[in-house]
């Protein structure tokens, strides 16, 4: 009987082995396309980012030289005074992927923490998630040059400040005079370990930006998939 049995079992095997590979993977799921990444390169110019619109615009070419310019992109930014915008409601509803494929968050409320389970559980961002749009980690605490900050000028929960202090390099048109928000996008140093709201740069000139820990990068987010 187990002669039988084992003969059976190398038959079975040698079917699947021949069998196409259509077959074999029939069921399993289609990566999902990338839908989020953090910028391999900022725009050189400190937190002078053109406004959103140039924020976007980077974010867009980006996509697209990694094949993803199909979709629409959006920086993750608030900003400030009349008018002002919540980076949260910019982002489209999710869920959103990494270049590889990995889901970093189901949904705006899952990102921000919005309800106490969901801060305790957190989202999915780490220095291994927060990927580029080519798939690469950024450099992070511990790496030289130590890059984790990113530009987002928010609150925890991903809204504008309302006080009169500059969170924002006058609403991303500074090199110069002002400060910036910073997140770290491997959740690691700072007083908290926030993906989007931990510390204010020094300033938001290029050199200002890499003296406090970053590059002028930021996170950019698909608004539709």
């Amino acid at each position: 009987m187990k002669a039988v049995i084992t003969i059976a079992l190398i038959s079975a095997c040698a079917a699947l082995a021949q069998a196409p590979q259509g077959k074999q993977d029939k069921g399993k799921a289609a990566p999902q396309p990338m839908s989020f990444f953090v910028t391999s390169v900022g725009l050189g110019k400190g937190a002078d980012l053109g406004g959103l619109a140039g924020a976007d615009q980077h974010c867009q070419m980006l996509a697209a030289a990694a094949g993803r310019g199909n979709a629409t992109w959006h920086a993750y930014m608030s900003t400030q005074g009349a008018g002002a915008v919540n980076a949260r409601d910019r982002i489209g509803s999710g869920p959103w992927y990494n270049a590889k494929g990995q889901q970093i968050a189901a949904n705006v409320a899952e990102l921000h923490g919005d309800t106490i389970e969901q801060a305790r559980l957190g989202n999915r961002i780490s220095k291994s998630s927060a990927l580029t749009e080519k798939g690469e980690m950024i450099h992070g605490v511990g790496d030289q040059p130590n890059e984790h900050d990113m530009l987002t000028g928010s609150t925890p929960d991903g809204r504008a400040f309302t006080d009169n202090a500059d969170h924002t390099c006058k609403n991303w048109t500074s090199s110069s005079d002002g400060t910036a928000m910073l997140g770290h996008a491997d959740r690691l140093g700072g007083p908290n370990a926030s993906w989007n709201s931990v510390h204010p740069s020094q300033g938001c000139s290029q050199q200002q930006l890499v003296a406090t820990g970053g590059a002028g990068l930021f996170y950019c987010f698909a608004v539709g998939q």
